[in-house]
């Protein structure tokens, strides 16, 4: 069985020849290759290492398992679609709803556990009947509104609970990683959100330095005088240990806040497969089915001990493209890299102590955006909001999801926030698109125009794609 394991050497293992690129079954040389590895893994920071701190989840762990959830991926692919997976910033809303509701970090993972049973099973869906069934259910007007909805809703996360600790540097590191964003190119511009943290941490320093401690609410919302940056945990870790784990704990109205995210989630697979093969030039349609199933195991085996979920990440593709690298060996070295931080307790703790003022100033950008992502969906699907079967479904989900508008069923039973909005968009969108005129009832392109080309037979069949 070929597992994808096997590279030959590209060119002189040096660099990519002019106009060529390293295909996925290539590599260059190993030292080259590994230090590929440990790009993508500081590419990967946002998710690897952020997101988990802002869901509340040990960062040792997360990058240890994302490392895990990477080869599953690589294996179940068999090698044809490089990608680094990392913590969708979709779950940090899941995450901080549950746990205003007083919900635990095992109430957490097990909810996020049953979502990624949920991608699990939507691939092994996708690949037995085609990605059609996907647009049946889920068409852009509902993908792109339940992403956005996701995104906004966080806004009173950094609200209320990051850019008050500090909201000079909240402010400073913001203005700071957004020129980054824009103003660097190449790698530099991918690692926008790293560099803010680096920024961010040296500025909390020298404020520290310059002024003192500061007044204000720490991170548990006390108001009290501390330092901005508070380093003693860093000293008191270990060099090498293994990072905590704990089984995850399962309560329904937990579940029903964390699905919505499926949606989210099949979006940005089809959105990276499909770019991978137009990079690559490679076909990649039968492999929809095949990443989305391996991304739901991923997730399963990283919340069955405690940590977060995993998913293919767009920071991948900026990486390959100013590469023009796509060899899964480099994929094979990063995940190497994250199992290695993941042993090293210190470097845990380094991450663990991000300060709050810092948060809020990268969560105004990273949620801001992953609302936003929502409006590229319909971009690129050419959605028409002018009708009005597609807006009012989305109108009415989007404000119901970002001010967090509750109907209660019981006394113990209620939708809230992110699983109401997402189930208004979507029973909205199907029953007036029952009862609307003809004339409403234009055709969509497929979820984000990638999947288009699937033919409606599963990966096992010898699927292929329609010219």
């Amino acid at each position: 069985m070929d597992l994808g394991v096997r590279w030959k050497l590209h060119g002189d293992g040096r660099t990519p020849a002019p106009g060529a690129v390293v295909r996925p079954d290539e590599r260059l040389s190993w030292p080259r290759t590994a230090g590929l590895g440990a790009q993508h893994v500081v590419a990967m920071f946002g998710a690897s290492f952020v997101a988990p701190v802002l869901m509340g989840l040990d960062p040792n762990l997360a990058i240890m398992m994302s490392g895990v959830a990477t080869v599953v991926f690589l294996l179940a692919t068999r090698g044809r679609v490089p990608s680094y997976l990392g913590c969708s910033l979709s779950f940090v809303g899941v995450a901080a709803v549950i746990r205003a509701d007083g919900g635990s970090s095992a109430t957490v993972t097990g909810a996020v556990f049953v979502v990624g049973g949920a991608l699990f099973l939507v691939g092994l869906a996708v690949r037995r009947f085609g990605a059609r069934i996907i647009h049946a259910a889920m068409p852009p007007i509902v993908t792109g509104a339940v992403v956005m909805l996701i995104g906004f809703n966080l806004a009173p996360v950094t609200a209320s609970t990051y850019w008050p600790q500090d909201q000079w540097t909240a402010l400073f590191v913001m203005l700071f990683t957004g020129l980054a964003v824009v103003c660097l190119r190449g790698f530099w511009s991918r690692i926008a959100i790293f560099l803010g943290l680096v920024f961010g941490y040296a500025l909390s320093w020298a404020l520290d330095r310059i002024f003192g401690r500061i007044h204000s609410a720490d991170a548990g919302g006390r108001i009290t005088e501390h330092w901005r940056l508070d380093l003693s945990g860093v000293g008191q870790a270990d060099w090498i240990g293994l990072p905590t784990l704990h089984g995850p704990s399962f309560e329904w109205s937990a579940i029903l806040v964390a699905l919505p995210v499926v949606i989210a989630l099949i979006a940005e697979n089809a959105g990276h497969v499909k770019a991978v093969g137009e990079m690559t030039g490679d076909n990649l349609d039968d492999k929809l089915g095949t990443a989305i199933s391996a991304d739901g195991v991923g997730s399963m085996l990283s919340t069955a001990v405690g940590g977060p979920p995993n998913t293919t990440y767009s920071e991948n593709i900026g990486v390959m493209a100013a590469t023009r690298v796509y060899s899964t060996a480099a994929y094979w070295a990063a995940a190497g890299f994250a199992l290695l931080f993941g042993l090293c307790p210190k470097f845990g703790a380094v991450v663990a102590a991000i300060p709050g003022g810092v948060l809020g100033g990268i969560t105004v950008i990273l949620y801001g955006m992953i609302g936003l992502l929502g409006a590229q969906i319909w971009i690129n699907a050419k959605v028409d909001l002018r009708n009005p079967l597609n807006l009012v479904p989305a109108a009415a989900g989007i404000i119901i999801g970002v001010g967090n508008v509750s109907i209660e069923f019981t006394d113990t039973f209620s939708l809230s926030g992110i699983a109401l909005g997402t189930l208004v968009v979507i029973t909205g969108y199907h029953v007036l698109r029952a009862f609307a005129p003809a004339h409403l009832k234009t055709q969509e392109p497929l979820l984000d125009e990638g999947t288009s080309s699937y033919d409606t037979g599963g990966d096992g069949d010898g699927q292929r794609a329609r010219s």
